[in-house]
């Protein structure tokens, strides 16, 4: 009993998708027409991100960019270069992922320079990185690898749609960074990079590159033959790192297919869904920001894509809700559990200076975003 409470307390999204998908199936019993409202492909997709995403930490896949870090000298460079790291690297490696290669990778630096009074302001703005520059493209977040799936719309147009909020998030980042250090823009570190992370490996690491880049086809074609990419991706893994199977975080995918049952389920209830119908059509762009509050950005994506007319003001919504609270987003989660294992006790500290940096910046972006839902992705 005890290690299953402590379990769904490190996991409260998971448990919350839980105690969501007995309620939807209360409201709507199950059967085979539920099922086959599940987005399967979506989920196959995930496992293979999730298995091969694995891969890369393992591997040290990013390790030449973590060697440039000991090229730069000032904490200016440095913070830029972390924020950014986290930028670019969540546009393909998802934003969760990013955060769990650079924000302990932040903490080590800063340690080793003594400099840990600017970890938090760091690390909340990398939060923000990762949440804006993951929105740019169709696989930087879960909620864009589903509402892209979901949508039809092409590549192209989805990165032209998503490119000025990820352009308006990038020069905020930099004046972030420069306010940060606005007493002295050339304040130097004094750390060794080098010695803070094993170097990258050999054979399985490019390994990992091939099956990341044939997933990101699966993804873009949109091809039909996903189960035959789904089976091979296990089946190279099984038999070059099959340990590795150990390791995925399968809690997310269960929340996936949690929240894919409740939704579902409350789509097929009359009055539920007429609800919906009725309240979210015309605003899904603050539907998304608020409903994530209660239930993260991903769920409420996934509850609210069947009622939703407006794409723009969905996906603009979603992406935006994580920059005010830590519940809505996953990444923040993320972020959070890691500062305050390096730093128990200091969780206050952490939501304090996270909330600041990153109220400050949605109040910047909320509007920016409500004018641009106005755009069709479809015209």
């Amino acid at each position: 009993m005890k290690k299953t409470l402590s379990f769904l307390t490190k996991e409260p999204m998971l448990t919350l998708s839980v105690l969501a998908a007995l309620a939807g199936l209360l409201i709507t019993p199950p059967s085979p027409a539920l099922l086959g409202r599940i987005d399967w492909r979506t989920l196959g997709t995930l496992l293979m991100m999730l298995c091969v995403l694995e891969g890369f930490k393992q591997e040290n896949v990013l390790r030449p960019l973590v060697n440039l870090a000991g090229r730069l000298k000032t904490l200016a460079g440095l913070s830029l270069f972390l924020v950014f790291g986290v930028f670019f690297s969540s546009m393909f490696v998802t934003n969760d992922v990013s955060l769990l290669i650079f924000v302990p990778l932040t903490i080590l630096l800063f340690r080793s320079a003594d400099r840990e009074r600017f970890i938090l302001p760091v690390i909340s703005m990398e939060n923000i990185a990762a949440i804006r520059g993951s929105m740019l493209t169709p696989f930087g977040s879960p909620q864009n690898l589903f509402l892209y799936g979901q949508s039809g719309v092409g590549a192209g147009r989805f990165l032209l749609h998503m490119l000025p909020l990820s352009l308006l998030s990038a020069v905020l980042l930099v004046l972030f960074v420069l306010f940060l250090y606005r007493k002295d823009l050339r304040e130097r570190a004094r750390y060794d990079a080098a010695e803070l992370l094993p170097p990258a490996k050999g054979f399985r690491r490019w390994m990992y590159l091939g099956l990341f880049l044939l997933i990101l086809f699966v993804i873009v074609s949109r091809t039909p033959h996903w189960l035959w990419v789904l089976l091979i991706v296990l089946a190279a893994i099984a038999l070059t790192d099959r340990r590795l199977f150990l390791k995925v975080d399968y809690a997310l995918l269960v929340t996936f297919l949690c929240f894919f049952v409740f939704s579902s389920s409350i789509a097929a209830n009359a009055a539920v869904a007429g609800f919906l119908a009725r309240s979210v059509a015309g605003r899904e762009y603050w539907w998304a920001i608020g409903l994530s509050q209660l239930i993260s950005n991903v769920p409420a994506s996934i509850v609210l894509y069947p009622f939703t007319k407006n794409f723009a003001g969905l996906i603009y919504g979603a992406d935006t809700a994580g920059l005010c609270s830590l519940i809505g987003s996953l990444a923040s989660v993320i972020n959070y559990r890691i500062y305050v294992r390096e730093y128990p006790g200091q969780g206050r500290a952490f939501i304090k200076t996270f909330t600041l940096v990153s109220w400050a910046f949605f109040l910047l972006v909320v509007l920016p975003g409500l004018l641009l839902s106005r755009w069709d992705f479809f015209a």
